[in-house]
């Protein structure tokens, strides 16, 4: 995890600190927390936290895209993960009480000594594709054990809000979008063909998505099964809250679109690389 440590007037123990972690350290001056919200996965901050929160309140976006912040006081008594606790700021509060700061933990699955979705994903390499199940599953973790099942090869996956899905990691999301009873071959020729104009591998593809009004649609789902992808069905309520590009016909089937919305769904920027489009019976859209 790529860490910088900044301070306002306490070289010494930025130093220090810099060290134990491996970390770049950097000197407060205006405009640096602007600068390391963008290039670095881990913020440790030696200040006053009422300091951090007024630098970074205009930052903070998404806990999916936003970096671990954890403030270190100045006398290096305590830690005090602010955000990203479950992506690499509680890790990095423990691994700093070696040194001598007392961790100040907030997150109730580590204050009871329970692992989250997240620091399970981390630990093992993997991405949670559904990211919105996390709060269900990671409720569930405070109340016991939670059952694992490992999908090995191609897989349809059908997930509701109480599962979280990690997968190896990927950057893509391929929106899918077809006519009825199009054949896998039409199906699988078209995700390779928008692949292929972006310059996208299908091993960079985390995952397939479409409607789960599509669960049954035999081409679907051996098409993706012959890439060798994850596909995943996208309820209607998530489908309808996505903002799309284009226009589609699938007001006729009570949605704002498949292929779009279905990709920007479980994509991790939300930002859209390839608009819909049309491939004969097939539409594809492409976002990360």
């Amino acid at each position: 995890m790529r860490t910088a440590v900044v301070h306002v007037g306490h070289p010494q123990q930025a130093a220090e600190v810099g060290r134990w972690l491996g970390a770049e350290v950097f000197e407060h001056s205006d405009g640096i927390f602007e600068r390391l919200f963008r290039e670095y996965e881990a913020i440790v901050a030696i200040m006053a936290i009422g300091i951090v929160v007024r630098k970074i309140a205009l930052l903070v976006r998404d806990k999916w895209v936003d970096p671990a912040v954890v403030v270190v006081t100045p006398d290096l008594r305590f830690s005090v993960p602010i955000l990203g606790g479950h992506h690499g700021g509680n890790e990095i509060a423990r691994k700093l009480s070696a040194l001598g700061p007392v961790p100040v933990i907030s997150t109730a699955t580590d204050a009871l000594g329970r692992d989250s979705v997240e620091e399970i994903a981390s630990r093992n390499g993997l991405e949670v594709i559904n990211k919105s199940s996390t709060v269900e599953v990671n409720r569930a973790f405070l109340d016991g054990d939670v059952p694992v099942y490992r999908i090995d090869g191609p897989a349809v996956v059908l997930a509701y809000s109480t599962v979280s899905v990690l997968a190896s990691p990927g950057e893509y999301i391929v929106g899918i979008g077809c006519n009825r009873g199009t054949a896998a071959a039409e199906i699988a020729q078209a995700v390779l063909d928008a692949l292929s104009s972006n310059g996208i591998a299908a091993s960079d593809v985390l995952a397939y998505a479409s409607t789960a009004k599509k669960f049954d649609e035999a081409g679907l789902v051996s098409a993706v099964r012959e890439i060798g992808g994850r596909l995943f069905f996208i309820d209607d309520e998530t489908i309808n809250t996505q903002p799309v590009a284009t226009q589609s016909r699938a007001d006729l089937i009570g949605l704002i679109g498949v292929a779009e919305p279905s990709a920007l769904a479980l994509a991790r920027r939300k930002e859209l690389v390839m608009q819909r489009r049309a491939y004969g019976n097939v539409t594809i859209a492409i976002a990360r």
